[in-house]
């Protein structure tokens, strides 16, 4: 025996579409309040779709977008559940669920009318736009926190190249006075001792200075094809006694079959001298440091890896922030990763800093390999 449908009245009918027009109309205004978050939407959302349906009174509903479930308070072993998924560009992000908690009579779908189908269809895709318009604004705003970061490194710079211009011809003159003072005759011995404190004084602020205007570029860059195993294995010899006395291990992983790249030795090798540096001061007790070398299709990398103290989230999003440091007074002059990020920049690469609180930081240089045609083996 087929059970046949019960047919609503047209009364009843039209109170049912009332109320789906009602819900989708107060949805769009909800989602169209300036400064609204998406967990605001989706939370008002839910306490529009419950009055929408046959019967609210048992009615309950659920939105769950990308494994994050927003839900009416008595969404608890529902007996009747009526779906629609929720797509944004083309990919599913989720669902949208009413729910009956007791028994009705069968209509259209299970319980639910025709029109109600029709209504959470409609839902669903009224939660995708509101999502993929999220996350556009999202995306906005994260480009918009970059353009002003670009802006504010690039005044910066500016205003780094002409201090440092203004302040070389100065320094210059109290180095080389300086340096006179200490050939003249008869020059007792505690005022030489105080000659050499002012020349290492200066020769230190001028390589600040040298540091200021490579943060500009105001340096021209000699590029030319560059072995990095090689700029790896000339950097770090310096540095193995310093590494072995501060109780941290270096373990390299150098690629012998490593393509040549067009870049400056002389910046390439102040990037990584900063970079193990840094690594270095971020395992005051020892550790293990590891510098790699790699090349895919269009890049030649060069990696270091520490097991230090690592960076929070908040320090990572300003490492490159010209003088910002969290190093001690007189251990650090906020400019190394500044500077290695002007330099890589000139040499059209990108960089690349992953780091958590107390497992260590990796950072990862890509420059651009050079076309096989150019490479050492075609000439």
């Amino acid at each position: 025996m087929v059970r046949r449908k019960q047919a609503l009245s047209p009364e009843v009918a039209l109170e049912e579409r009332v109320k789906e027009l009602t819900c989708l109309l107060k949805m769009a205004q909800i989602a169209a309040k300036p400064g609204i978050s998406l967990y605001e939407i989706l939370q008002q959302t839910i306490a529009l779709l419950i009055p929408a349906w046959q019967y609210p009174a048992i009615a309950t509903a659920q939105i769950v977008i990308d494994g994050q479930t927003f839900a009416a308070p008595n969404f608890n072993r529902p007996v009747h559940r009526q779906r629609a998924e929720v797509v944004v560009s083309g990919a599913p992000r989720g669902f949208v669920e009413v729910a009956y908690l007791e028994k009705r009579p069968r209509r259209d779908e299970g319980p639910f009318l025709h029109e109600e189908r029709n209504l959470i269809e409609a839902v669903a895709q009224q939660v995708g736009l509101i999502v993929h318009r999220k996350d556009a604004e999202q995306e906005r705003a994260m480009l918009e926190n970059q353009l002003r970061h670009a802006d504010r490194l690039a005044t910066i710079g500016l205003l780094g190249a002409g201090v440092a211009h203004e302040l070389n011809e100065p320094l210059g003159n109290i180095l080389g006075f300086a340096q006179l003072a200490k050939k003249a005759e008869g020059v007792p011995l505690s005022a030489r001792n105080d000659l050499d404190k002012i020349e290492a004084a200066s020769l230190h602020a001028r390589e600040v200075i040298k540091k200021l205007l490579t943060f500009a570029r105001q340096v021209p860059a000699e590029q030319r094809l560059t072995d990095l195993n090689q700029v790896v294995r000339d950097s770090l010899y310096f540095f193995e006694a310093r590494c072995a006395k501060s109780g941290v291990s270096v373990e390299y992983d150098l690629n012998p079959d490593l393509p040549a790249v067009f870049a400056d030795p002389g910046q390439v090798n102040q990037v990584l001298v900063n970079l193990v540096v840094n690594a270095l001061q971020a395992m005051p007790c020892g550790g293990e440091m590891r510098v790699k070398t790699s090349a895919c299709k269009d890049y030649v990398c060069l990696a270091v890896e520490d097991t230090g103290s690592g960076m929070t989230p908040d320090v990572l999003e300003r490492v490159f922030v010209p003088f910002f440091t969290t190093k001690d007074v007189g251990q650090g002059t906020g400019l190394g990763l500044p500077v290695v990020h002007g330099i890589v920049t000139s040499h059209a690469g990108k960089i690349d800093i992953h780091s958590e609180p107390g497992r260590g930081t990796r950072v990862k240089i890509c420059l651009p390999a050079p076309p096989a045609e150019q490479r050492p083996e075609h000439q």
